[in-house]
Order: C-alpha cells, then sequence, then structure tokens
C-alpha cells in the first residue's frame, strides 16, 4: 500500500516538475521578448540626442500631507535638463508642512508654481481633483504641449523629462506611462515587493499594453504619466475619470477608447519611487491597487489569492520533494525523477530571476521568493475579503465604500 502511495506521488511530483518548468519557462521568454522588442525609458536619452524636442512640457504634482517626500521630488525636478519645463504642485488638503518644505525646496526657482486647494467635491476622488486643480488653475499646465502628472513621492533622473518627450515622439503617442523603479530599503520592500509587482504585471503583460489594435490592454500607472495636451483636453482630462480610485487604469481606458496611442515602459532607473513606509500602509495600499485592477471582482481576486501560491511556492518546492524522493528511492527509473525534479526547480530559479532582473530587484533577496508569494496571496484575499465586506478604503484624505462588480 505504501508502496502504492509513492508511486502516485511520485506521478503527482513529476506532473508538477513539468508544470513548473512549462509555465516559468514561459515567463523566462515573454521577459526576454519584452526587453529585446520594447524601449525603456534610459533608451529615451539616445533619441532625445538625435532629435532633440522642442515641445513646451507642464509637470503637474498632486500632494496630499507630503512633507516628508516633496523636497526629494522638487530636488530632481530642478536638475532636469529640459529647458522649456515648468511645475506645478497641487497641494490639497495639506494638514502637515508640505507648504513649508515645498516653499524652501524651490527657493527662488521661477519654474515653479504652488496651488493650494481647501476641500474636495464629494463626487471627486482626492487625488484626481487635486491634478485637475493643477491643471486648471495653471495658465502654464494649458498652455503646454506635454502634460506630466507624477507622485510627491518619486525621483527623476535629470533626462527623464527629456528622453520620455523623445520618446512620445518617436513612438508616435500621445499618453506614455512609465514603471518606475522601486526602492527596497525595508523587509517587506525586498521580499513582498517584487511579487507583488510581478503579479500585477502579469495580468497586464507590456507587450499586450504597447500593442494596437483590440488587442491592447488598457494599463497604465500613475506615478508617472506623460499626455499630449491635445489628447488630454479630448477625452476631458482628470474630470472624464474623477471618481476614479485607480484613475492610471480609467485613463488608460479613455485613451483606447478614443483611439488615441498609449504606451508603458520601464523606467530603468529613470524614474524611481518608495511607495509605503510601513507595512501596514502596504497592505492597504495594495489592496486598493488589486480591487481595482480585477475590476473589482470577487472571485478573480480569490483566483489570484490561491493561484500566486501554488505556481511561485507549492511548484518550486514539489520539485525539490521529487528531487529528494528520487535520490532516496531505489527504483529503476529514479534518474527520471531527478531530472526533471532539476528541469523544473531550475526554470523556476532563471523564470523568478528574470524577474528580478527586470524589475531591478536585489538577486540576493530572491529566495525569499517563497515567502514574498505566500503574502502576496493573502494580499488577494484580504482584498477580496474587503470587498465582500464593504470595508472602505482610506486614499488620499478621503474614506471610499467600493461596490463588489458581477464576475
Amino acid at each position: 500500500m505504501i508502496s502504492v502511495l509513492l508511486d502516485m506521488l511520485f506521478i503527482v511530483l513529476i506532473a508538477s516538475a513539468a508544470g513548473s518548468a512549462v509555465y516559468w519557462g514561459a515567463v523566462t521568454v515573454e521577459i526576454w521578448r519584452t526587453q529585446r522588442l520594447l524601449p525603456t525609458a534610459r533608451d529615451g536619452i539616445a533619441l532625445s540626442e538625435l532629435e532633440p524636442p522642442t515641445q513646451r512640457v507642464c509637470v503637474i504634482v498632486p500632494c496630499h500631507n507630503e512633507a516628508g517626500n516633496i523636497a526629494t521630488l522638487i530636488g530632481s525636478l530642478k536638475e532636469q535638463d529640459y529647458d522649456r519645463l515648468r511645475v506645478v504642485l497641487a497641494l490639497d488638503r495639506c494638514t502637515d508642512d508640505t507648504l513649508g518644505v515645498a516653499r524652501s525646496a524651490i527657493g527662488d526657482d521661477p519654474r515653479f508654481e504652488i496651488i493650494e486647494i481647501t476641500a474636495c467635491p464629494e463626487e471627486w476622488a482626492g487625488k484626481v481633483h487635486a491634478a485637475h486643480s493643477g491643471y486648471t488653475q495653471s495658465e502654464h499646465a494649458q498652455s503646454s504641449e506635454v502634460l506630466i502628472f507624477t507622485d510627491a513621492d518619486t525621483w527623476l533622473d535629470p533626462a527623464c523629462v527629456r528622453a520620455c518627450v523623445a520618446l512620445l515622439n518617436e513612438r508616435g503617442l500621445d499618453f506614455l506611462s512609465l514603471l518606475s523603479t522601486l526602492n527596497a530599503q525595508t523587509w517587506f520592500e525586498r521580499i513582498v515587493q517584487p511579487i507583488t509587482a510581478f503579479e500585477l504585471a502579469r495580468q497586464f503583460p507590456l507587450l499586450r499594453v504597447n500593442c494596437k489594435g483590440k488587442r491592447r490592454r488598457a494599463f497604465a500607472n500613475g506615478q508617472f504619466m506623460v499626455f499630449s495636451n491635445k489628447a488630454y483636453a479630448a477625452i476631458d482630462g482628470h474630470a472624464g475619470v474623477k471618481g476614479a480610485i485607480l484613475e492610471d487604469i480609467a485613463f488608460s481606458q479613455r485613451i483606447k477608447r478614443f483611439e488615441y496611442g498609449g504606451g508603458l515602459l520601464l523606467a530603468d532607473n529613470m524614474l524611481k519611487c518608495r511607495m509605503y513606509d510601513t507595512w501596514e500602509e502596504y497592505v492597504r495600499g495594495w489592496k486598493r491597487i488589486y480591487t481595482e485592477s480585477a475590476n473589482r471582482e470577487i472571485k478573480r481576486l480569490r483566483r489570484y489569492a490561491s493561484r500566486t501560491p501554488m505556481l511561485c511556492v507549492v511548484l518550486p518546492l514539489s520539485c525539490v520533494l521529487l528531487i529528494l524522493l528520487s535520490i532516496l528511492a531505489d527504483k529503476p527509473l529514479a534518474w527520471i525523477g531527478t531530472w526533471a525534479g532539476s528541469i523544473g526547480l531550475i526554470a523556476w530559479i532563471v523564470g523568478m530571476g528574470s524577474v528580478y532582473r527586470m524589475s531591478r530587484a536585489p538577486m540576493c533577496d530572491l529566495p525569499g521568493a517563497i515567502v514574498g508569494a505566500l503574502l502576496t496571496g493573502r494580499l488577494f484575499k484580504a482584498a477580496a475579503d474587503d470587498l465582500k465586506s464593504g470595508t472602505p478604503t482610506e486614499w488620499g484624505g478621503k474614506s471610499y465604500v467600493r461596490q463588489a462588480e458581477e464576475s
């Protein structure tokens, strides 16, 4: 009886190893194709030198209680090497010293202006209204040919604006967003963040986001969005997405619907961001992102909650167990298990390593991917539970109760 059970386990583990080889092999190939076919923001530097962009650009930054971050962003904006640049800081109902820190960081730089917002209409999301106010209350913003909306917790390479405008021109786009290079300082940024970001990228593959026609998948990163003023006005700007909790996806959907060209590229260290300071903020923020990206579908969130640990934890651990059993087994064909387990495990290591390299995550943290996947699965589950129970989302100084959608 024990021998039969071991034979059955052996077969199951070989199937798991085969699944690991196929899945993680496909992940590696997809990442290789993405890197080969798509430029990064850094490639825009060379483009800007071949054909220097000339459009007037305005960067608009919605800020809510960003006293701890705003000076870093302002410093990076002051160092931009693009000479046709203006910056609007839209301070939204700040109760900390964001204004004082911003004024001190700006100094006497005439390219900056500050707009203070004291209230947010009930039908508007806070960040969306702040960005809208920054645009509508600034003559420089309305007269600029290119608009860039970026978050207060980002840092831009000195050539970032120049490179992105060059990419917008070269690729014939009206909308371009960057996937920022995320900082890795805390334990959750090092262990969990690479997996949570990978899970989002798997739902919205870059090659699909950047293709044309009906196959194009609408997605963007609200930390950094570049618009031609023409397209921004045509889709009604932030007024067209005023109630969206995840305005970046809403914008990308409208860009697609209005048949404007849109793209999403890797920042490649040209744009850096530290999204959350504490684990509690990380959980709250990613639950919001996952819920909206899943169209508020509880079944989809629960499916992702099971899929992530299965692919990132169960498959590689099954390969390890298969290798051990094959080494210990006294069977003529045990070598098949050793080879199958080794191939499946190597595929996971190479595939996950490709994920880490693409996201610029430290390779030394790769073993932590097992724990990161388990915690990411719990994030999906928590998002589904909150949606089912009607737990409100706190974001940008407002509270939102989201209704679940039918799957």
